[in-house]
């Protein structure tokens, strides 16, 4: 059967080494019996694409074609899908398949996938690399195939154009606070206001707590407060931390770079926890676990979402109004794009319009 030809945008090497994303034509494979074909239409740029770019964790597939924020319209069905037609908008996150008979994917958490090769992300291949070069190209591209079970329905409430990072940012952000029963009454701290923070704070207000947005950055305050932080604490502040010391149930830290975890354990209030999403690898400094200790905290840390809080997380956006606050770029912007989510210089995602790509 004839293959689908693709254009996209991939990096041959790490942005650090001199390299840049640049236009790549390459092949998708038909959709089989339970797969979609989907028109991009728009797909986020998340943090974790520089990380993937420039094989910060080390087990980068080359060339490299980033993209699991994806919007898109259904172009093709396999014979045994059911649960979408032609036409409709869908969306696509980090992953496009798994093994789907494990108990983790039975329950909808192919995140944790028990098979041979782990769940097959949406770009750079599977989880747990298999040895025969497997590689998948990601939705910075004009077409992407997904396994049925994977896509998910668009509410017709989202707005298209800024739904794309709730398939990452939101789902990311929502699962540990959902997992942690954060609820009306609880106080809740979002470390780091940015692509996942921002949707943190909205998520977590939305579910009735108080938030406190912490950054480092004072300039982020009136950005917070906007988002509808009830009140921001400057990380840098010892004053200001101090005071803040024991008074949270749950803390989310969304910083992508090492840091000091000991910084923010003393905010944790008695049997409180905190969850690290952003960060995947080890902190700065050792844990301190005195301090864990006192408090009879609870330090984890959370990946994504699977199919069901993904879908999920879209629904309770949609009840609650919540869309992430983006800015809409050409694909052939993408390299700035990609310097300015390094420098921290994009409020709060963005999002490529990929009839960029196709004109």
């Amino acid at each position: 059967m004839e293959k689908i030809k693709t254009t996209g945008y991939g990096a041959s090497g790490s942005l650090i080494g001199g390299k840049t994303l640049e236009p790549m034509e390459f092949e998708r494979e038909q959709p089989k019996t339970d797969e979609v074909l989907i028109d991009v239409l728009y797909c986020g740029v998340c943090h974790s694409d520089l990380h993937q770019i420039n094989n910060d964790w080390k087990n980068t597939t080359y060339p490299c074609v980033p993209g699991h924020e994806i919007i898109g319209r259904v172009l093709t069905i396999g014979s045994g899908v059911s649960k979408f037609k032609v036409g409709d908008i869908v969306g696509v996150g980090c992953m496009i398949d798994s093994c789907k008979h494990c108990k983790p994917c039975m329950e909808g958490e192919e995140q944790f996938c028990e098979g041979p090769v782990g769940q097959t992300m949406t770009y750079n291949g599977y989880w747990k690399p298999d040895g025969t070069g497997f590689n998948t190209y990601g939705g910075y591209a004009t077409n992407i195939v997904a396994q049925e079970k994977f896509v998910m329905s668009i509410p017709e409430s989202l707005d298209i154009k800024a739904a794309a990072p709730i398939l990452c940012a939101g789902v990311t952000t929502y699962s540990p606070l959902k997992h942690f029963g954060v609820k009306a009454g609880h106080k809740v701290g979002v470390i780091g206001i940015g692509g996942l923070g921002h949707m943190a704070v909205k998520i977590a207000k939305a579910m009735g707590a108080s938030v406190t947005a912490i950054t480092r950055d004072e300039s982020k305050r009136e950005d917070a407060l906007a988002l509808g932080a009830d009140e921001v604490l400057i990380s840098g502040d010892e004053e200001a931390m101090e005071a803040h010391a024991t008074t949270f149930d749950f803390l989310l830290c969304t910083i992508p770079y090492p840091f000091d975890v000991n910084e923010y354990i003393p905010l944790i209030r008695r049997r409180g926890a905190m969850v690290t999403v952003g960060l995947l690898g080890p902190y700065k400094s050792a844990t301190n676990n005195m301090e864990v200790a006192k408090m009879s905290s609870t330090l984890g840390a959370s990946i994504i979402g699977g199919t069901v809080e993904t879908q999920e997380v879209l629904e309770f956006c949609a009840k609650h109004n919540i869309l992430p606050e983006v800015e809409m770029i050409d694909i052939k912007d993408i390299n700035d794009a990609l310097a300015k989510v390094k420098d921290e210089e994009v409020r709060f995602r963005y999002v490529i319009d990929m009839a960029s790509l196709k004109n």
